[in-house]
């Protein structure tokens, strides 16, 4: 799985903030990587440098194998608090996502029964 990681000008994107992001998606979706090709995060602020409130955002978009892209996206007060409430976000809608593969109209398909549970 490949993560890129980025920041308008207005986020310093050093290298440290960088790394420590990488690892927490790597653990936090550790069960999904193999299903994930590519992780992009942007962060930004949207209203500019100094200013107060909710304006802190955090875009993941996740491309999994064989399915189309799914992007989140949270506000925060702090870009921490961005990135953390957008990788919940995520770890839904992907648990959604592979959930649904292994089941037809929201039960278990036929053919996952053992024998036994088919007489």
């Amino acid at each position: 799985m490949q993560i890129q990681i980025s920041t308008d000008s207005n986020l310093s994107g050093d290298e440290k903030l960088i790394q420590y992001f990488q690892a927490e998606l790597e653990s936090k979706l550790a069960r999904f990587s193999d299903h994930l090709t590519r992780l992009d995060v942007h962060l930004s602020d949207e209203m500019g440098a100094g200013t107060d409130g909710e304006d802190l955002r955090c875009v993941i978009e996740a491309r999994p194998a064989r399915h189309q892209p799914v992007a989140v996206t949270n506000h925060a007060g702090s870009v921490a608090d961005a990135f953390n409430g957008a990788v919940r976000k995520l770890e839904r809608v992907l648990e959604s996502l592979f959930d649904r593969e292994g089941h037809h109209k929201g039960g278990e398909s036929i053919r996952h029964k053992t024998e036994d549970e088919q007489s």
